[in-house]
């Protein structure tokens, strides 16, 4: 065997596993996510199937409540889809516009070129031979012909390849024209869907509002949901993998806190500045999920039964964007007796934050969230008296003050 041969079989064995091990790598995560899915559905589904699971009035509004939020979460994608489409649209219409521009200029050229053979006499090159001209100048007016018949064919296979550019925009452009018509027929359905939706949670919660209302106050029921919350937690810490470590880590801070009493409508919302922090150097560094007031703040007592409240509720108006706080992965998006339409994010190192009562979830279980991303909008679901959120913050499962963490601006 060669040097030739031994370098070529050398190199075709360095390249030949990088894509098997990218796709084998790429595998690997699809089919850990689907185990994590999986798992999660399967402790909902036992979740569901307690006794107690169907025993709440409030439980008559869980389908309603389902359903509104996942109307509302294609609404959300349907307009996350209309903005990229018309993105894609004047993105398109603006490269059109510089190709058109460009032909524009490449015909003008060749009509120059074609004028400068036609002042030329149009002389072929067995004239320019047989002319008897000195042969300096004979070698120059062919090395001039040359350049002009290699630069007009440039131009004219430049000038063709631009037209099948347009070509192809203009069916480009007029698919994505199709896609934002065939959004706008899918919103509108998806609009009455919700109101529709809407309607039914609507009779259904003025048919059991007293039975709801007296069961708020049942000390009982709240210690069960509780029960129920913190069951969850802990079953999700062992089942969901540990996140891996980011390489962007800060020194905590110790920020003052505001009184709550002073939180409004305008207190600042999470933004992506801190993603790929640690979480648990974001003490003093973090921001509330949605603006509101604080009406309700943790360890203090609930007004109906006297327990303690374990995180924070904070008045909001319905619809209203719910924040995620910090990176992390979507571990529950579903209906939970006694908190609604409930989301929680894993952060890593058992830090969990938990989101409650929201009338619709935007992300899905395996989704991963970036400070500041909408993960949801805020409701009454649940059979909460007024629409807000319901806020936790969880370290290996137990519950702690959200405001020692939150800066309050």
């Amino acid at each position: 065997m060669n040097r030739r041969s031994l370098h070529i079989i050398l190199a075709l064995f360095l390249l030949a596993p990088v894509p098997a091990y990218a796709d084998s790598k790429a595998d690997a995560a699809k089919e850990d996510l689907r185990d994590l899915k999986g798992r999660i559905k399967a402790l909902e589904k036992e979740l569901n199937s307690t006794k107690e699971a169907h025993s709440d009035a409030a439980d008559a509004l869980k389908e309603s409540e389902r359903a509104i939020s996942e109307s509302d979460r294609k609404l959300h994608e349907i307009g996350k889809q209309q903005t990229d489409n018309r993105l894609t649209l004047q993105a398109q219409q603006k490269q059109l516009s510089a190709l058109n521009a460009t032909i524009s200029a490449q015909r003008k050229m060749l009509s120059e070129q074609f004028h400068q053979q036609y002042v030329l006499g149009q002389r072929g090159y067995l004239q320019i031979l047989l002319s008897g001209e000195d042969p300096n100048a004979l070698s120059r007016d062919l090395q001039y012909f040359s350049y002009l018949a290699h630069a007009r064919a440039e131009n004219i296979a430049a000038l063709r390849k631009n037209q099948q550019e347009v070509a192809e925009l203009n069916e480009k452009t007029a698919a994505t024209l199709a896609e934002i018509d065939a959004l706008k027929v899918d919103q509108e359905k998806q609009r009455k869907q919700l109101e529709s939706e809407k309607r039914d949670r609507k009779q259904v919660l003025q048919k059991l509002a007293g039975k709801i209302k007296a069961e708020r106050g049942e000390i009982n029921k709240l210690r069960r949901d509780e029960k129920r919350l913190t069951d969850l937690v802990e079953r999700l810490a062992r089942i969901v993998p540990p996140k891996p470590k980011p390489k962007k880590q800060t020194t905590p801070a110790t920020t003052s806190q505001t009184s709550p009493s002073s939180v409004s409508k305008n207190n600042v919302l999470p933004d992506r500045s801190i993603a790929g922090t640690a979480f648990a150097s974001l003490k003093g560094k973090l921001n509330l999920p949605v603006r509101g007031d604080i009406v309700n703040k943790y360890g203090t007592a609930r007004e109906e039964s006297g327990l303690l409240w374990k995180g924070l509720f904070i008045r909001a108006g319905e619809g209203a964007q719910v924040k995620a706080i910090a990176s992390g992965t979507v571990v529950f998006a579903d209906w939970l007796r006694g908190f609604g339409n409930l989301l929680i994010i894993d952060h890593g190192d058992g830090f969990m934050s938990l989101y409650g009562n929201n009338q619709s979830l935007l992300k899905n279980v395996g989704d991963d969230v970036s400070p500041g991303d909408n993960i949801a909008s805020v409701g009454s679901s649940g059979g909460n008296a007024e629409p807000g959120l319901y806020f936790e913050m969880r370290h290996q499962s137990k519950p702690f003050d959200p405001l020692a963490w939150c800066v309050l601006r």
